[in-house]
């Protein structure tokens, strides 16, 4: 689907939504903390234009984006209270409301939005001897910050493809300087397509990017269907054609504490500025529509978010 049908639809869903309870924040002013990602990734990005767009739409509503190191920090951020909203991957929501490691007990979560695809993307030097999966046994490999989701559905993909690897958790500015330094031999990050630090090292050290395919259905046999297989496009990055890989969506989650006027405020951000929450250098196919912006499976949609979209589809 096109950016320009998208508009189409969301606009559809802005008017139906006029109508109904997210008619405008009226509570008391406050701080509204969006715990992101890091610096360089399209949490971050989007975190940013979020915050921006309420600020502009909401003056009683004071949003921050807050680097973090995503999904599983920015869950116990959103437990303990040091943020109201959090973006978190559909496979890390899906662990913490059900208590698994790392999470001590059930964490309870609710989502206001279904906001874009995450793409795991499995990076290696062009130059380099590795052009498998397979052909990563027993090399250094980062897999992310430690409180990533990519880290996690690291652990994951190697386990069910059954190679061990030389695990590494860096941070993505020093995962993408070791690859070029040659100090690791691929770097894992599961993010927007194209990621622009990722467009900028291939001006100096040419990358390739493994397919990832091959182990969508033993992970999905063993963690459900948060997984699908996705198509990075050819072009994405210089000298890298089309390949599959693995996506996750990205859940906009809050604690079940979020009061129904600033979670339906948000919502309604998310519907009626939609196109302007789209970083700009996403391609636009990886951002979902109205119809999937509900599907917040495994974690359940917040209850005026619900009411917002029951309004919309009867």
């Amino acid at each position: 689907m096109t950016l320009t049908r998208r508009t189409a639809l969301l606009g559809g869903l802005g008017l139906a939504l006029a109508g109904c309870s997210t008619s405008g924040y009226r509570g008391p002013e406050r701080a509204l903390t969006i715990a992101a990602g890091e610096r360089g990734g399209f949490y971050l990005a989007f975190a940013e234009l979020l915050s921006a767009e309420l600020n502009r739409a909401e003056p009683l509503l004071h949003a921050t984006a807050v680097p973090t190191e995503a999904s599983v920090a920015n869950v116990d951020l959103v437990r303990r209270g040091q943020a109201d909203l959090g973006l978190v991957l559909a496979d890390v929501a899906q662990t913490a409301i059900g208590g698994g490691p790392p999470f001590a007990g059930k964490v309870p979560l609710l989502a206001l939005g279904r906001v874009y695809e995450n793409y795991l993307q499995l990076v290696v030097r062009a130059d380099g001897p590795v052009r498998t999966l397979a052909g990563l046994a027993g090399r250094a490999v980062s897999l992310g910050a430690g409180g990533s989701g990519a880290a996690q559905l690291g652990e994951r993909l190697f386990a069910e493809a059954g190679i061990a690897v030389d695990a590494r958790h860096l941070l993505f500015d020093d995962a993408v300087r070791a690859l070029a330094g040659r100090r690791i031999d691929a770097m894992l990050w599961s993010g927007g397509v194209p990621t622009p630090k990722l467009a900028d090292l291939t001006r100096t050290t040419p990358i390739a990017l493994l397919p990832l395919d091959s182990v969508v259905p033993a992970l999905r046999a063993e963690y459900g269907p948060v997984y699908d297989q996705v198509q990075v496009p050819d072009g994405a990055y210089r000298g890298v054609g089309a390949l599959s890989t693995i996506g996750v969506a990205n859940l906009l989650v809050c604690a079940p504490s979020l009061p129904d006027d600033v979670a339906a405020a948000v919502v309604r951000l998310l519907v009626e500025r939609a196109t302007a929450l789209v970083p700009a250098e996403a391609v636009g196919t990886q951002f979902l529509d109205v119809r999937t912006l509900i599907g917040t499976q495994p974690v359940p949609l917040q209850p005026s978010a619900a009411a917002a979209y029951r309004a919309l589809h009867g």
